[in-house]
């Protein structure tokens, strides 16, 4: 039982047939000028086009990175001139909230927004925080750990009036909701293929005409001379048809989805006492669902649900390292047992409602056991806890 589609999907079966002639027959490098390069290049032109009509952009403006984290490093880094001002919130992705402080140690000034109890940014909170200097405002659409979907076109309209750049990490959003850069009025939106059934390895950054970004990457003339190194064309090609698939999928998968990830967490709060839904009940991304357990951890959670053939997490992927609590439920003010407590289930495509069941009567278990063990809880029972 697999619920951590917020971390990576399986690979879609029509992502695996794309990219099979380029893993095999057709192995040219597409800047070559023989025939076989000139398949692979326009398997990439293709490409292009069919990401570019998901997002409602155009072909020219949709560049090809490794990764998200390259794509937010590229957005970011590459805009900014010296002492320029960055205005983020504190509840980003790593790739983001990272990047924007190392720039902070280079010298930019940068303003980090609060999020509300439910993990949401203010625009106008927004618009307070805009200076003649501001250059950049970077805001995720949705965030990876709670799934709240940010207002991003209110915010997107502020933005655009005051002349910075707009940029978004979109990576949990595309191909889960629908998601048009116009509509949102961003300039610059990252995607990552990995997190709706495309490989890893591959990703994209739309960049609106007209907006200069300097290479982040340095070499030859590829991606319009933009972003230098060889192609991955089995990636680009297998990415673009999971998101196609997706996209064809949506009308179904979303309404499912939604109702699996309500489902699950009105159980959660009905059978296991002493729990709270970390993140919105509306505009919420479709598959998650982030629950915190009181009294325990939610790393002992997870070794006895993998014990037991479930697989979870406390949070983003890239932040498991960490002994911190989650960045996050701390920027949304939940308390430092109840994060530490926390658990995000995310559900995708494989995701059915004897899934569910099992997972309820594992987790019922689990925490049982768990606090049976736990002095916080001894504690609260014997009214020396709160």
């Amino acid at each position: 039982m697999y619920f951590d589609y917020a971390a990576t999907t399986p690979l879609h079966p029509k992502a695996l047939e794309a990219m099979m002639p380029f893993l095999t027959d057709n192995f040219a490098n597409p800047s070559s000028m023989y025939s076989p390069a000139r398949a692979a290049r326009k398997a990439i032109d293709e490409a292009r086009q069919a990401v570019a009509e998901v997002l409602g952009a155009t072909p020219a403006e949709v560049f090809f990175t490794s990764s998200g984290t390259e794509a937010d490093n590229w957005a970011i880094k590459g805009v900014l001139k010296k002492s320029d001002h960055i205005i983020t919130s504190e509840a980003e992705h790593p790739a983001v909230l990272q990047t924007i402080r190392y720039m902070e140690k280079l010298g930019h000034p940068v303003t980090y927004l609060p999020v509300d109890g439910e993990g949401f940014v203010c625009p106008k909170s927004v618009q307070e925080a805009i200076r003649p200097d501001t250059a950049l405002v970077s805001i995720m659409l949705a965030n990876n750990e709670v799934g709240t979907i940010q207002p991003l076109a209110a915010i997107g309209e502020i933005v655009r009036e005051s002349g910075a750049i707009f940029h978004t990490d979109a990576v949990q959003a595309v191909g889960h909701i629908p998601v048009d850069v116009n509509e949102l009025k961003v300039d610059m939106l990252t995607i990552s293929a990995h997190k709706f059934g495309g490989p890893k390895g591959i990703a994209a950054q739309y960049i609106r005409k007209g907006i200069a970004v300097q290479p982040l990457l340095h070499g030859g003339a590829q991606e319009k001379g933009r972003r230098a190194s060889t192609e991955n064309v089995p990636a680009i090609v297998g990415m673009a048809a999971a998101l196609k698939a997706a996209i064809e999928e949506m009308p179904t998968e979303l309404p499912r989805i939604s109702a699996l990830r309500d489902k699950l967490t009105n159980e959660i709060l009905a059978t296991i006492p002493y729990t709270h839904l970390n993140g919105p009940r509306e505009n919420r991304l479709p598959g998650n669902i982030n629950i915190s357990f009181k009294y325990i951890e939610g790393e002992s959670v997870l070794l006895h649900l993998d014990m037991l053939g479930c697989q979870a997490s406390t949070g983003s992927a890239c932040s498991s390292g960490s002994l911190e609590p989650s960045h996050v439920l701390t920027a949304m003010g939940v308390s430092h047992e109840l994060a530490n407590g926390a658990i995000r289930f995310s559900l995708g495509r494989g995701t059915t409602e004897d899934d569910i069941d099992k997972l309820m009567g594992i987790l019922t278990t689990s925490v049982t056991r768990l606090r049976e063990l736990s002095p916080l809880y001894d504690d609260f029972l014997k009214g020396r806890g709160d």
